[in-house]
Formats: structure tokens, sequence, C-alpha cells
């Protein structure tokens, strides 16, 4: 691999007068090695976190269903939606697409449309739920689930949001956002949960997350349509 930097065209003047962040014109206009091993290093993250979300969807699901929670349910189906986003950045940072804008903007309105998709399903079964007083059974593996992610998922988050500011990549700063908002909603599940384990009484808590996560996943999707800025 070639040593010297990238050569200087009118798209990376654009960039380079971008003022989105201190770092783009470095970056990408001096410094083409390093902006490369940022390259790499966010399609290792994007594998790492593939990995754990696929893990993290089968076993909520087995135990969404097993407690009947269909916060943890929602919360689950989310994880094949941020492992979405983690395939688009591979494929983003592969060959010839590393630069492709045209491409990013195309996938991140795909996760846009698989976020409107999703929420339907977790609103109707959260009403459901509320209306025929639907008990949650106490759940051990969703609480040891979600706990676990309420502590990887801000790690990452924020190591993906820096590196996207630094490769100026709106698909890298967009995924770290979802890992964030993942721990976010993990946090909102464990809660739930935990109500439900120390109080039976307090079922509906958990249609009541669900239906936040619903909001929340129809809200992160009208992001992802318009695009994440790149800080």
């Amino acid at each position: 691999m070639s040593s010297q930097p990238f050569t200087t065209t009118s798209r990376d003047t654009t960039s380079e007068t971008c003022a989105c962040c201190e770092g783009c014109t470095e970056v990408k206009g001096g410094q083409g090695v390093r902006w490369l091993r940022y390259a790499r290093y966010a399609r290792w993250l994007a594998w790492a976190s593939l990995a754990w979300m696929t893990a993290e969807g089968v076993i909520g699901l087995i135990a969404g269903f097993t407690a009947g929670s269909i916060a943890l349910i929602g919360w689950a189906l989310g994880s094949a939606i941020e492992g979405l986003a983690s395939v688009i950045v591979v494929w983003r940072f592969t060959g010839s697409r590393t630069l492709s804008e045209t491409a990013e903007r195309r996938a991140q309105k795909g996760v846009a449309l698989s976020f409107w998709l999703l929420s339907p399903y977790i609103a109707i079964e959260a009403a459901r739920n509320l209306a025929s007083h639907h008990h949650v059974t106490t759940s051990p593996l969703g609480i040891a689930l979600t706990a676990s992610s309420v502590i990887i998922m801000p790690v990452l988050g924020i190591t993906k949001r820096r590196l996207g500011q630094r490769l100026d990549s709106g698909a890298t700063v967009g995924e770290g956002i979802q890992n964030l908002m993942c721990a976010a909603q993990a946090a909102a599940v464990l809660v739930g949960l935990a109500v439900v384990a120390i109080w039976p009484g307090g079922w509906p808590i958990d249609a009541v997350i669900a239906l936040g996560i619903a909001a929340w996943s129809i809200w992160e999707g009208c992001q992802s349509w318009r695009g994440s800025d790149c800080c």
C-alpha cells in the first residue's frame, strides 16, 4: 500500500474547506496513510460490533419471548438494525467504495426504512399488552444481557463517534450514535425488568418503555434519512 498522501481533487478541496470538524482537512488532505489506518480501524470495529449485535439480538429475543416482555423483544430487534449499520460501515470502507458518498447516502436511507418498519410492530404489541393486561415475568437472562450492554455500548459508541469525526464519515458517526442509543434503551429496559422482578404489579412499565422505543426508532429513522453531520 502506498504511503504517499492522496492527490488533491476538486472533491478533496471541498472536504478541506468543510468546517464541520477541525481534523477533516488534515486527515483527508495531507495524512493519507493515517486516514487509511483510521478506515481500517473503523471497519474492524464494525465487524466486532456485528458479532456482538448478533449474539445480543438472538439472546435478547429468546429472553424476551420467554418472559413475554415486548420492551425486551423490541430492544433485541433493534440489534438487527444496529447490525445493519455495522454492515454498511464495513461495506463503506472496503475497496473502491471507501470514499463513495453516494453509496453511503443510499445505505443510510435503507437503515431509515428499517427503523420505520420496526416501529409499528413494537407499538402495536405494546398497546395490545396494555389492553389485555399481559403480565411480564422475571427474566434474569434479560437483566444480565441489558446490564452488559449498558457497559459495553457506550465504549463502542464514543470510540466510533471520535473515529468518524477524524474520517469525516457520517456513516461511522451514525453507527456510534446508534450504539449510544442502544445503551440508553438497554438501561430503560433494564429498569423495567428490575421493577417487574421486585414488584410484579409494575408490569405496565414494560409496555410503556416499548412505546418509547418505538417512538425513538421513528426519530432515529428520520435522522438516518436526512443523514448525520460529521460531528
